[in-house]
């Protein structure tokens, strides 16, 4: 019998003094039954960096046609594909094909300097392509913060962020690997 996805409920709030976007964001979020904790919080994270009124979860694990995150315009144009972990070069490839902005949020340490250190001579090309690495550190602590019912408050400046869920705080210091051209 498979494994059903674990539901999560989730009150994002959102300060980013860099974007001066400031808001909550109620969503209900379907934790695959292989994504790990430390990756459903990546996914909480990214979402509040790139936060948008039509910014969207999608069935992210269960479909390969699919980011994790993405954002469509009211006519249905799909401004910003978001990844998460390691993606192969044909996905990066196909991914900037199909989107304005690509941005791929990698971690896992010294798993993703190999990653980058693979495929970053044939990603120059992608004038519409960001990667940013997050340490496995941040990522592990992170994880430390999940539970079913979670109030996340995220507060961005300057490019870091400070991620907290009761009196527990996490600061995230993400590095541009690449940054997109726009």
């Amino acid at each position: 019998m498979a494994q059903k996805a674990t539901i999560y409920k989730v009150e994002l709030s959102v300060c980013d003094m860099d974007r001066h976007y400031y808001e909550t964001h109620k969503l209900t979020v379907a934790k695959h039954p292989s994504e790990t904790d430390e990756r459903l919080m990546v996914r909480m994270l990214a979402f509040a960096l790139n936060a948008h009124e039509n910014l969207e979860l999608t069935k992210g694990l269960s479909t390969d046609v699919e980011p994790d995150i993405w954002r469509r315009s009211l006519s249905g144009e799909l401004e910003l594909w978001v990844a998460l972990g390691l993606p192969s070069e044909k996905v990066v490839r196909q991914s900037c094909g199909k989107a304005d902005k690509v941005i791929v949020y990698c971690y896992g340490g010294r798993t993703a300097e190999m990653w980058w250190e693979k495929i970053k001579n044939s990603t120059t090309r992608f004038e519409n392509l960001q990667v940013v690495n997050l340490s496995d550190t941040n990522t592990g602590e992170l994880a430390k913060l999940v539970s079913r019912a979670l109030k996340l408050q995220v507060n961005v400046q300057d490019g870091e962020a400070m991620v907290s869920v009761d009196e527990r705080i996490v600061y995230i210091t993400p590095v541009k690997w690449k940054n997109a051209v726009h």
